[in-house]
């Protein structure tokens, strides 16, 4: 029999070695991940390969009955088992089992309404990192007794010490066991692990089937994606490796469980011994059920899983296989992984199908491997009640999809389990007490909602990744617009008066990220000023949004996935990757994904923000925006950053180079236009960017862990103008289309490499001015701006005979009282220069005017 890890241990040299179990326990497989090209593909585990349910749940069982000899009844009954979402939540429900004892919990990535986090961790290299905690009792791992940790494999470690570190710093003790199917560590990550648990003075044991290492030749990352693009290359348009379906043939047959009341769907929220007793004795009528309606088919059954759902249907199909079906056991998952149809290749076949459980991060692929021309009469899909929606039933859905391979599918929907809230009666099955509620206190799986979350001994702020803020809750985008990578602020007091941020800024006090300007609150006639501009330059600014967005999708087709992924850079990024985003669908019906970003000059771009996007989509389909260049700082701070967060996170495939609507720096490759003109959006602060505040870096607010931070003015609602200047904009796309058509061909033909000039004359400017400092030269109408905002200016340079673009300019400069000089031979249309020696002094009485020195 050939093994199936051949195809791929043949072309990229990765070979197992060790216990001479492995060949039967994993295979090998190639996925599209920028962390790591192989996947271990386990054949006991039952989510990729279809398996009987006795010997998955039977390689967890046994694992557990050895933890419970290793701990002793006594220790165990004081023992919390934790799985890792998705694969591991049948594999460590089945240990909880074996063990016996203990309460069962398994990490998740779907947040639920009321329920607070207890802890969160990241798994470095999985293609969906954050885990959610989400127990209902939020005392359920505040004990000191044993944690009981399941993994299907340990790879390097990183995932179980991430979650040691996070719950050991509040919920310190003495003894861990870890779980997993297979061991494949290298010596270093042994090394490792061991003196972590001498760090700690924690004793820490670990329990596989087998162990032995995974042998990577150098360059493998590389390998595997070349191969995995010029495999999918291939595929395309035929789609994924899958034999031709038939006719679909008809609905599914819907099967009602009478799933027992109050039991949980799994161990999202906590899973008692009660809770198991009270299953084990529903088992029987359910699988009945089942059995009925699949009488009509024939004698091979898979029944199928639900990603984090896998030990309900796993119980339900090792029903089945008692009651003597021929039954196999899998489940769907999130992980995208190459399909070649080769004996030698574990992953033989592919179902793609849409998300049908609303995800909190957005729509995207799901899969179903090996079902496909397995030769099944017939499948069971088993899913919980958060995930029986229209999407399921879709004409490209995921029954639609069996069906049209397998002659018979059955459904079977669980009950989501939501928790309610826990009497004060109810005793704490908290890690060491002993007990365990009582049966009449457990509530039943109805939405409540409406609760107030529980208490929870959790930090403020988890160390895990939470998904975007969006509007109305924060931002007045629509929350279809753009997703925020931020931390929310707002209740903090950042504000800090201009005069005494440029002293902190200038003297080396501060950083400018670290506080926040007052708000300006535009006068009548600055306002009169904006919509005049907005009215006059509309049109210029949708035909330069046309231009860089036509420019990026032909620059991104063939590259990645194809489709974009904007990601603004916060904040004067956001309108422009809006409008972008709306100019994709009013012209192409695309829905790019969009999200805004933090970076900071001198501090780089958020890191915690890469790492969500990186795990969320391909790196090479991520596209920069920013609203425009100055002498292009930021664009040299993304790059370095970005050279920085590779090297440290060896995450690769973000491009440095920024799409941006204007230009005139001649700092990037991807613009609207190189002109120097007025961008009304850089006229206002917050209300015309959604009312989000400038991003926030300081270091009692931001963790290591943590994104960056922003602020959400909900009290200037009134004077929001950022929808008008996004309708406004779009209302003008229509006019402008053949004028970009035009333009982006003869772009596209040009020779756009980056001249830097801009770069070349703040230079010039600041020693011909005696400033010598570059970071206090504002190149560019927009950065002109922002200084007569926010900072303490000196002087503004006009270019001699610029007209309405400087209007607003001239009106911010007359109410601060600062000089406006006009030059010839000036690139940019204007330059703010800040105050090169600021002091209180150099400001008069009422703190904003400047005297000129």
């Amino acid at each position: 029999m050939v093994w199936s890890g051949t195809w791929v241990a043949e072309r990229l040299g990765v070979e197992l070695n060790g216990d001479e179990r492995l060949p039967g326990l994993l295979g090998l497989a190639l996925r599209r991940n920028p962390r790591r090209a192989h996947l271990l593909v386990s054949n006991v585990l039952g989510k990729h390969v279809p398996q009987r349910p006795s010997v998955v749940r039977g390689a967890g069982y046994d694992l557990g009955v050895r933890v419970r000899r290793l701990l002793g009844d006594e220790e165990a009954a004081r023992a919390v088992v934790l799985g890792y979402a998705e694969t591991a939540t049948g594999l460590g429900h089945s240990v909880a089992d074996g063990v016996g004892l203990a309460p069962y919990l398994h990490s998740t990535r779907r947040p639920v309404a009321g329920v607070a986090p207890a802890g969160g961790f990241e798994e470095s290299h999985s293609h969906a990192t954050s885990h959610l905690l989400l127990p209902e009792d939020p005392k359920l791992l505040a004990g000191e007794g044993p944690l009981v940790l399941v993994d299907d494999e340990f790879s390097t470690g990183n995932t179980v010490l991430n979650t040691i570190r996070d719950l050991h710093e509040r919920y310190p003790r003495s003894r861990y066991v870890i779980v997993a199917l297979v061991d494949m560590r290298t010596p270093d990550d042994r090394d490792r692990l061991t003196a972590f648990a001498a760090e700690i003075g924690a004793r820490v044991d670990l329990l596989t089937l087998a162990a032995g290492t995974v042998a990577l030749p150098d360059g493998v990352l590389r390998k595997g994606q070349e191969l995995v693009a010029r495999y999918e290359a291939a595929a395309a348009p035929a789609g994924p490796a899958v034999p031709a379906p038939r006719a679909p043939l008809g609905e599914p047959v819907r099967v009602a469980l009478d799933w027992p009341e109050g039991v949980p769907d799994g161990g999202r929220h906590g899973f008692t011994p009660e809770h198991r007793a009270r299953l084990e004795a529903a088992l029987p009528d359910m699988a009945a059920r089942l059995a009925e309606a699949l009488r009509p088919a024939g004698p091979r059954v898979l029944v199928l899983g639900f990603e984090e759902l896998m030990y309900a249907p796993l119980r339900l199909g090792t029903e089945l296989e008692l009651a003597g079906l021929d039954v196999s056991y899998s489940t769907t998952t999130r992980s995208p992984v190459l399909a070649v149809d080769d004996p030698g290749y574990a992953i033989r076949t592919r179902i793609v199908f849409p998300a049908h459980d609303t995800p909190a991060d957005g729509p995207g692929e799901r899969y179903a491997y090996n079902v496909a021309g397995a030769g099944f009469d017939a499948v069971v899909a088993v899913v919980d009640s958060a995930a029986d929606t229209p999407a399921l039933h879709a004409p490209d859905g995921l029954l639609a999809q069996l069906a049209a391979h397998v002659p018979h599918v059955v459904l079977a929907v669980v009950p989501s389990y939501i928790p309610g809230s826990v009497p004060d009666s109810t005793p704490s099955r908290a890690l060491g007490s002993g007990r365990t509620p009582a049966l009449d206190s457990v509530p039943s799986a109805t939405p409540t909602s409406h609760l107030p979350a529980p208490a929870t001994e959790a930090p403020e702020r988890s160390s895990m990744l939470p998904e975007p803020l969006r509007g109305p809750a924060f931002s007045s985008y629509a929350p279809d617009e753009v997703g925020w990578l931020l931390q929310d602020l707002s209740d903090v007091e950042l504000e800090a008066p201009t005069e005494e941020r440029e002293e902190a800024i200038q003297s080396g006090g501060a950083h400018y990220a670290e506080s926040l300007p007052v708000e300006y609150q535009p006068s009548d006639r600055y306002q009169e000023l904006f919509h005049a501009a907005l009215e006059t330059s509309a049109a210029r600014i949708a035909r330069a949004v046309g231009v860089v967005t036509e420019t990026v999708l032909a620059e991104k087709s063939g590259r990645g996935s194809g489709t974009p992924v904007l990601v603004s850079l916060a904040r004067a990024g956001t309108p422009v990757g809006v409008l972008m985003r709306r100019w994709a669908q009013a012209r192409h019906g695309l829905d790019l994904p969009h999200y805004a970003v933090s970076i900071v000059r001198g501090r780089g771009i958020d890191a915690n923000a890469l790492r969500w996007l990186a795990a969320h989509h391909d790196p090479a389909d991520v596209v920069f925006v920013d609203g425009w260049t100055g002498k292009g700082a930021i664009t040299r701070e993304l790059a370095d950053a970005l050279t920085e967060f590779e090297a440290k996170e060896g995450i690769t495939g973000f491009d440095p180079e920024i799409a941006v609507l204007a230009d005139p720096g001649s700092c990037v490759r991807t613009y609207g236009t190189r002109e120097d003109f007025l961008i009304p959006s850089a006229c206002l602060n917050s209300t015309v960017s959604g009312l989000i505040s400038r991003t926030v870096l300081r270091a009692d607010l931001v963790g290591p862990d943590d994104f960056h931070g922003g602020k959400f003015y909900r009290e200037l609602a009134g004077s929001d103008v950022s929808g008008a200047f996004l309708d406004a904009v779009a209302a003008r796309f229509d006019e402008v289309g053949t004028a970009v058509d035009t333009e982006v061909k003869e772009l596209l033909a040009t020779d756009r490499t980056p001249t830097w000039e801009g770069w070349a004359a703040v230079e010039r400017i600041s020693e011909e001015y005696g400033i010598h400092d570059v970071n206090l030269v504002k190149p560019g109408v927009g950065e002109t701006t922002r200084v007569l905002l926010r900072r303490v200016p000196w002087k503004i340079l006009a270019q001699r005979g610029a007209g309405a673009d400087l209007a607003h300019v001239r009106l911010l400069a007359e109410q601060r009282g600062v000089p406006v000089e006009e030059v010839d031979e000036l690139p940019y249309t204007c330059v703010g220069l800040i105050h090169p020696q600021y002091t209180r002094g150099a400001t008069g009485a009422d703190g904003k005017a400047v005297i000129s020195q």
